[in-house]
């Protein structure tokens, strides 16, 4: 019974995580899909390895390996890394933790809820981060940190250059900023 209330646990959890917080923020429908499938995956064989002298060990073994796989098949981003580790986590809370019911239901709540807030728009939503190319080639730095809080309306608290081209006269940074602080 207590795993039975675990697996429905765990399908109520990734349906939270997936189509109440990470769909309605991001938009991906491929991360949705693998979101879903990786978790009851992993909820899966978690529940088969729980149940054989093997356990703990390759189940988080197993996560590993799935994770290691899947963030090396295509490029996605840090939230959405977050994400793919609390379907990794919820699946093996739900397969792996009949016989501490509550603790691994309050688990659960609180993967979801951490992510919840972490990934909420409440949370530093005036900090932005983004690729800018300028049609200017800025070699002094405090220049370019001029322009571009000229030109973001910003205060800008981080700036990478990664292409500084003095034939085209451009500049391409990876700025991080933060909105309605402008100097």
């Amino acid at each position: 019974m207590e795993s039975l209330l675990l697996i429905a646990a765990d399908l109520v959890a990734i349906g939270v995580l997936v189509f109440a917080l990470y769909f309605p923020r991001h938009r991906r429908r491929d991360l949705v899909v693998a979101f879903l499938t990786v978790n009851v995956g992993v909820l899966a064989v978690s529940i088969v390895l729980g149940s054989s002298s093997v356990g703990l060990g390759i189940g988080l073994g197993l996560f590993g390996v799935l994770s290691i796989i899947r963030l090396r098949s295509s490029e996605i981003e840090q939230h959405e890394v977050a994400y793919y580790f609390a379907a990794l986590a919820l699946g093996l809370v739900g397969g792996l933790g009949s016989g501490a019911l509550a603790l691994s239901l309050g688990l659960m709540v609180l993967v979801v809820a951490v992510l919840a807030v972490g990934d909420s728009r409440l949370v530093l939503r005036r900090y932005r981060q983004q690729l800018v190319r300028l049609d200017q080639a800025y070699p002094d730095e405090a220049a370019l940190r001029a322009a571009l809080e000229q030109t973001l309306g910003a205060r800008v608290h981080r700036v990478t250059v990664r292409e500084l081209d003095l034939v085209d006269d451009s500049t391409l940074v990876e700025v991080r900023y933060q909105v309605g602080e402008a100097r």
